[in-house]
């Protein structure tokens, strides 16, 4: 089965402020129906960076069995770490970057690949914005769950 994973985090620029993530799951069931899923939630004091993961983590831990998975991101960064193999680099030189510096977020990093581990993922990156509209409403999660008050410490992701 295909899942269509869309993705966006909104962190509003400041590492000290509100944050939050969106994710939508779509997929096809074998009667041709599509099922969506939303996830919104929202982080204190974090980065755009660990909401990106975290959208991405989320959307694939959702996922209850061995999927094939189209994953969309507005993250370059995020798509990147996999498309250009660095998270590989990453894993082999102990979490070190090109730059002989560590790897942020890499609790994030390594829970995002057990995530990955069971499933078939293509991330695919798209420009923020684009006029998809699972993608304009994982927007809009992110965005409503940075905003909003009902915030709880990014240190429960750790």
């Amino acid at each position: 089965m295909l899942v269509k994973i869309y993705t966006d985090g909104a962190a509003r620029g400041n590492p000290d402020g509100p944050g939050g993530y969106g994710t939508i799951l779509s997929c096809v069931d074998a009667q041709g129906q599509e099922h969506i899923r939303e996830f919104s939630q929202g982080y204190k004091k974090t980065t755009n960076n660990r909401m990106e993961l975290m959208a991405v983590i989320v959307g694939l831990e959702a996922l209850n069995r061995p999927c094939q998975v189209e994953l969309y991101s507005d993250s370059k960064y995020v798509v990147d770490a996999f498309n250009q193999h660095w998270i590989d680099s990453w894993v082999k030189k102990n979490w070190i970057n090109s730059q002989k510096k560590p790897v942020k977020n890499p609790d994030l990093w390594k829970r995002l690949l057990k995530a990955k581990e069971p499933h078939q993922v293509k991330f695919i990156w798209v420009k923020g914005h684009d006029g998809h509209p699972q993608n304009e409403r994982c927007d809009e999660l992110a965005t409503t769950a940075a905003d909003g008050t009902d915030l709880i410490d990014d240190v429960v992701l750790t």
